[in-house]
Formats: structure tokens, C-alpha cells, sequence
């Protein structure tokens, strides 16, 4: 006999990387969640193992990267190689802005500090718990779960999110469509140690012609440990027989049952195509991998959403899935946040597909090109093809939440991703700091402030506390003093701001806050003040005078806007987000 609960805000089917990446997002926004997986424990595999500077961004804003950078290794670029000689090599050196490279990790590390994250935010996942069935309406979802123990539990929840895969029950349940096609090539994969001369920060991808003309390729990507690696190359025709039948949806992506390739398998296929000799040992796990390119024909219907490859699936190429995925669930989970905290209403949920749909083509689209030409046949320059491969140019411009541009050509507009910059000061730290150091804990919406008039910064300032309750940041121009500071420009006129404001108008306090000249006090509550003494942030922002800048929970712009229209600007988004006027965002407090 069933039993009917209602406990929670939003229930979450599947707890890889995109469902702890939700989990985490709506806890940090402190929304209640719950997270099942049908699975009694975390998988061994290293399935996904690229990860890109902007999820790196967006766990750092977590609070999270830290321990990801400690367990994850630099993945510098990829060598090329074909019938054993070097072809040329890609680097992967990000701008001097951009404050993480690329890096590896396997997918069972990257669940395993996503889960830790979780619990300490107060849920875990709640494993050998299986999405049995649901059924939803204008006031809620009812979910049937069958439990570890056996037993049925009737759920009944406002939300519920699918993340669970290529052959998902939600997606299916909601009728959605998966259009794509499918690689008729079976791949295997093998987690390994190879005793070689080549450098264990680059990626390997080396192939041979065969009699017939085609190409066999190797690729390898390194792992954490001396050495370690995870290579994938195509099944030998010897072993396909020993595998499954494959997947009864017919959706055939991922890893397949069956026998996995043997060490002696792995070692075969690498002596034929490997650049250099090398040899193989500590096989951790291998399997037999498939290939799709599907999507779906909408993110959710109703009360019900899909992310990751539950919505979309493609080839490895790239390493575009679980990132994508993250990015999936962070939009999604702050819009959820402020629904479910009646601080937006529900229309505000459309634009989750708005948004991402578009990206999900996009990537499905490039990492077929990139499977089938390589990503060496791709026509775009160099730098624009690496910034896309790092998720960097993910942008919604022209979206639902996207306000008018404003500012000069080249500058980043509403939609964009909100750049980071180094060399902010304050009057207490003996060194500079970072956009993301201030942007990190803030889970809401942030404001940018630039300018250097105090009383038109304390305005604006209050216009925002007053139209929206959200929380702003100043960032004052470099000044005279700052190329004697530690990350400071070099000031070519010593004797005036950079844009013309007398700097008469506002002081710095020890406490951070701006002191109006003029005025009783400070501002209150005190406004945070950093210093742009390095001059970056004008520089990749391109302030036209004295502007604002509205950053989403997400890390995109929302608004760009002159300080006098902070108001109208800020009401103008806060209306696109259907935010009820009695109900200001503010930040969460994680209960």
C-alpha cells in the first residue's frame, strides 16, 4: 500500500553529476529537495572526464572548486598523431581573464565531491529509491517511488526534475520527443596506466589508415595517478559478439552490459596505434561504449523538467555532455528557487527551455561535426573555437530575460556571460582580489556598481535594495596611488580619474563602505566597495561612464544600464521575471 508524503519542494530522479549539480543549486538557494537514484551505489566509471573553465566558474561561485582543483589534473591540449608522427598539437591556454584552465576528472570523483557538497548543505541521496511512475496537475506532482526496502512511497511535490539519462523515465513519461540518429561504430573504453614517454598533461589522439583508406583513432585523456589514463578506441570485430543486445528503448548511448574488454583487448588495439610503445597495466574497469545524437523537443512540460542526457546526448567530442548538463541544472535551479519562494511566478520556468534548448542544438550539433571532420576541420579561428569548447561564449542574448543592450559595440550585453577580472582592492587587503572572490557565497543576484561618484553610487545603490531588496557591489576606477599597489595599472595622468570625477565626491572607509561627502554617514546598510586598481574590469566590461551591471545567480549579465536608470532597468528585468512587487529577491538562507 502506497504512502502519500508531501515533504518536499522539488524531487530530483537521478544523481550523477547534473542531479547533484541541481540538488546543490537548490540548496544553496534554499529550496528543500530530495535526490533518488535507482542505483545502490555511485558507479566506478570514468565515463565523463573533461571539465571546462565555466563549470569550474560556476563551482567556484559554489564554493566548491577548491576541492575540485585538488583532486582534478591539468589537461593542457591534445597531440595528434597519425600513423605514428606527430601532426600538431593544440594547446589549450586560456586568456589571462579567464581564471581556470581545462582539467580532468573522473565522473565517480566528480559525483563523490558533489555528494559531500550536497550533504552538507542537508540532503542525501537516496540510493536503490527508483521513479516507478508520476502523474502531475495545475497544483503539484505525484510520484510513486519504490524504495531500497521494496516498499512504495506515494510522494506529492510541487516540482520534479529528470536527470536520469540517455534512456530516462521522466522524459519518457512526459512524451517528449528525442529526435537524432545514432554511430553505427561500437567504442570500448578502458581506465589504465600506460608506461610511455609522453606527457601526462596532454590528451593523445592517434590514428592509423587501414588498407581500405579509413582511419582507426585512439584517443586517450589522462586521469589522476602516475600515468593514468582513459583511452577509448572501436570495438574490435572479434569482440562484438560478446556484448548485449543493446538498450530495449532502442536509444543505443552509453555504456553497454556484456563482457568488457580485457586488459590483453585494450593492450592489442594501443600496440597498433599507439605513437610510442607503451604498456598497460592497473585496468580499473572497462566497458563497450555506444554513440547517439538526440534531443528533445522541449526542457519540461508543465511542473516536469528533463536536463543533461535525459534532454540531449551527442559524442564525446569535446567533452561537452556533463558540462553542458551543469549549466542545465544551474539555470533551472534558480529560476526554481525563486518560484518556489513565491518571489517570481511560474512563467518564469518557460525560459529554462528558452535558454537552454538553443545551447543544447548548438553542442549537439558541433560535437557531431567535430566526431565525424575532427575539431581540426572546423572553420572558426582558433581562440573563438577554444572559448566555445570551454563553454565561455554560452550566452542568451535576445532571450526572454534579456534586457535592451546598452554600451559601446564589443562591450558584453545582457544574456552574455559575466567576465571575471582580476586586480579589485580594498582598503584592508594587502592584495588583489578577484570578481568571482567577490561574487563567491552571494547565491542571489548581484549589482555591479561602477563609477566613481559616491552619492550616485549610494542611489543607485538604494534604488536596487528598493525596487528588487538585492544586494550591490561598487567598483570604483583606478586612482591615482594604484600602480603602487600590488596588481595596480600603470596611470598615464596622475593628476586626474580616468573618467574626468573628482574624487572629492566619496572616500573610502576601513569597512568597506562609501562615505558620502556631504551626507550624515555612510551608506546603510554599508555598500561594499573594491577598487578596480589593475583597471581590468573597465577594460573587459567597457563601462560607458558611470554604468550597472546586474549578474544573474547563473554567472550571466541580466541587465546592463546607466546608474541614473538603475530603477528602471531593475524593474524592467524583475517585470520579465513576472516578480510579484510584494515579494523582493533577497538572498536565501540555507535552512
Amino acid at each position: 500500500m502506497a504512502h502519500h508524503r508531501t515533504t518536499t519542494d522539488v524531487l530530483i530522479v537521478g544523481a550523477g553529476p547534473v542531479g547533484l549539480s541541481a540538488a546543490a543549486e537548490l540548496r544553496r538557494h534554499g529550496v528543500h529537495c530530495r535526490l533518488v537514484d535507482r542505483l545502490p551505489a555511485r558507479l566506478p566509471y570514468a565515463k565523463a572526464v573533461g571539465i571546462q573553465p565555466r563549470t569550474l566558474e560556476l563551482w567556484d561561485r559554489m564554493g566548491l572548486v577548491r576541492a575540485v582543483l585538488e583532486a582534478a589534473v591539468p589537461l593542457r591540449g591534445q597531440m595528434i598523431y597519425a600513423d605514428g608522427r606527430e601532426q600538431g598539437r593544440i594547446e589549450l591556454a586560456m586568456p589571462p581573464e579567464v581564471p581556470y584552465g581545462f582539467a580532468a576528472l573522473p565522473q565517480y570523483e566528480t559525483e563523490r565531491l558533489l555528494e559531500q557538497y550536497v550533504a552538507r548543505l542537508g540532503t542525501v541521496i537516496e540510493r536503490g529509491t527508483e521513479l516507478v511512475s508520476f502523474t502531475q496537475d495545475r497544483d503539484g506532482v505525484t510520484a510513486r517511488l519504490r524504495t531500497a526496502s521494496g516498499a512504495d512511497e506515494e510522494l506529492r511535490v510541487p516540482y520534479l526534475i529528470g536527470c536520469d539519462g540517455a534512456h530516462s523515465v521522466v522524459r519518457k513519461t512526459l512524451g517528449l520527443s528525442y529526435e537524432g540518429g545514432a554511430f553505427q561504430e561500437a567504442y570500448m573504453l578502458g581506465d589504465v596506466v600506460a608506461d610511455w614517454d609522453l606527457p601526462h598533461e596532454y590528451g593523445i589522439r592517434s590514428s592509423r589508415k587501414a588498407a581500405d583508406g579509413s582511419a582507426d583513432v585512439l584517443v586517450c585523456i589522462p586521469l589522476p595517478g602516475a600515468g593514468r589514463y582513459r583511452m577509448s578506441m572501436k570495438l574490435p570485430p572479434e569482440l562484438a559478439g560478446s556484448q548485449g543486445a543493446g538498450a530495449p528503448d532502442g536509444v543505443a548511448h552509453g555504456l553497454e552490459g556484456g563482457r568488457g574488454p580485457g586488459l590483453a583487448d585494450l593492450q592489442a588495439v594501443v600496440d597498433r596505434l599507439a605513437p610510442r610503445p607503451a604498456r598497460l597495466s592497473g585496468l580499473r574497469w572497462s566497458s563497450v561504449f555506444r554513440i547517439s545524437h538526440r534531443i528533445v523537443d522541449r526542457y519540461g512540460r508543465g511542473r516536469v523538467f528533463v536536463a543533461g542526457d535525459a534532454a540531449h546526448i551527442h559524442p564525446p567530442t569535446g567533452a561537452q555532455g556533463m558540462n553542458t548538463g551543469v549549466q542545465d541544472a544551474c539555470n533551472l535551479a534558480w529560476k526554481l528557487a525563486l518560484v518556489v519562494r513565491g518571489e517570481a511566478g511560474p512563467e518564469l520556468l518557460a525560459t529554462y527551455d528558452a535558454e537552454r534548448r538553443p545551447v543544447g542544438e548548438e553542442v549537439v550539433g558541433r560535437t557531431v561535426r567535430h566526431a565525424v571532420r575532427g575539431i581540426e576541420a572546423d572553420p572558426e579561428d582558433r581562440r573563438t573555437l577554444l572559448l566555445r569548447e570551454a563553454q565561455l561564449l554560452v550566452g542568451y542574448r535576445g532571450g526572454p530575460l534579456s534586457g535592451a543592450p546598452y554600451g559601446p559595440g564589443g562591450a558584453p550585453q545582457p544574456g552574455d556571460r559575466a567576465p571575471d577580472c582580476a586586480g579589485l582592492t580594498t582598503p584592508i587587503a594587502a592584495f588583489p582580489l578577484r570578481l568571482l572572490d567577490v561574487l563567491r557565497g552571494r547565491p542571489g543576484h548581484v549589482v555591479l556598481l561602477y563609477g566613481s561618484d559616491g552619492r550616485e553610487l549610494a542611489a543607485a545603490a538604494a534604488a536596487a535594495r528598493a525596487v528588487g531588496g538585492l544586494a550591490a557591489v561598487a567598483v570604483l576606477p583606478a586612482g591615482p596611488d594604484d600602480s603602487d599597489r600590488p596588481g595596480g595599472a600603470d596611470r598615464p595622468d596622475e593628476g586626474s580619474r580616468p573618467d574626468g570625477a573628482d574624487r572629492a565626491d566619496e572616500t573610502d572607509r576601513p569597512d568597506g563602505s562609501v562615505a558620502v561627502a556631504g551626507s550624515a554617514g555612510p551608506v546603510d546598510p554599508p555598500l561594499p566597495v573594491y577598487r578596480d586598481a589593475a583597471g581590468e574590469f573597465a577594460r573587459l566590461y567597457l563601462p560607458d561612464g558611470a554604468t550597472g551591471f546586474l549578474v544573474r545567480p547563473d554567472g550571466q549579465l541580466g541587465a546592463r544600464f546607466p546608474l541614473s536608470g538603475t530603477a528602471a532597468a531593475l524593474s524592467g528585468y524583475l517585470r520579465a521575471l513576472s516578480v510579484r512587487r510584494d515579494a523582493p529577491l533577497r538572498d536565501p538562507v540555507v535552512a
